[in-house]
């Protein structure tokens, strides 16, 4: 990115509540290594229906919300459609229980986000202020 306090995020996978699991994930490994943590809590995030943009950036809002409000960071993540909403299970743990490798994100930038699907299953792109 041409600013250092952004990172672009890229993922994809076969469906889009998988996509956007993927997303999550590559947010955390922008500025953690959960690899070999194991989690401490298991929560449960319910998105209300919304445009595939939404969902993106509400999930990657929530997961922001609870790395600034709970020092909670998921070191695994399962979505779910739900009546064209999003349920979310978020394995979490302490966010001093984990190795910090970056700058933490801190706000979800709507600028060239982009989800949805393609000839080998969907992606997304999105932009986080770290």
């Amino acid at each position: 990115m041409p600013h250092p306090e952004y990172i672009r995020i890229e993922a994809w996978a076969a469906c889009r509540e998988h996509c956007l699991a993927e997303a999550v994930l590559a947010m955390v490994e922008c500025f953690t290594d959960v690899s070999g943590v194991r989690p401490t809590a298991v929560d449960r995030v319910r998105l209300a229906e919304a445009s595939d943009d939404d969902l993106l950036a509400s999930l990657l809002d929530e997961i922001i919300f609870r790395l600034e409000e709970y020092g909670q960071v998921p070191v695994d993540v399962e979505a779910d459609e739900a009546d064209g909403g999003l349920d979310v299970r978020l394995a979490v743990t302490g966010l001093a229980d984990v190795e910090i490798t970056g700058a933490v994100p801190t706000a979800v930038v709507w600028n060239e986000m982009r989800i949805g699907p393609g000839p080998y299953g969907w992606s997304c792109e999105v932009t986080v202020d770290a």
